[in-house]
């Protein structure tokens, strides 16, 4: 994983904390090139995501044109760890791409971590920041 990348990552979620954050990593031959940020729209947006239609539409529009995949879905537990909540493992309705998880539990010192959630299975991934 690009190091830019993961700081863009994190900076988003320190720009919507205390609220999550979310958006979609893509790349070509599995290798991350471009972020979407994506607007969260749930109700309740300190504890939950929702990606707002129109934006997540665009970014995957965006990414046929420019012959990327969906290699990632991200977002942040501004109050908790950086694992999966019970609602991101029903919620994971696509086994294909990794799940990005950015707490700021600690503000001082975030911390990102990557998953696979499969038929409710979770598999941490190893994340190496380059």
């Amino acid at each position: 994983m690009p190091k830019p990348l993961v700081e863009a990552m994190v900076a988003h979620a320190g720009e919507t904390y205390p609220e999550e954050c979310c958006g979609l990593l893509a790349g070509v031959d599995g290798r991350p090139t471009h972020l979407y940020r994506i607007q969260n729209v749930h109700e309740t947006p300190k504890v939950f995501y929702e990606m707002a239609p129109k934006e997540q539409f665009y970014a995957f529009k965006n990414m046929r044109h420019n012959g990327l995949s969906l290699l990632a879905i991200y977002h942040s537990h501004p109050e908790s760890p950086a694992r999966p909540s019970q609602s991101d493992i029903r919620l994971a309705y696509d086994p294909e791409p990794c799940y990005l998880l950015i707490s700021l539990q600690q503000l001082d010192q975030p911390q990102v971590r990557a998953y696979r959630i499969v038929d409710g299975a979770v598999a941490e991934e190893p994340l190496d920041v380059l």
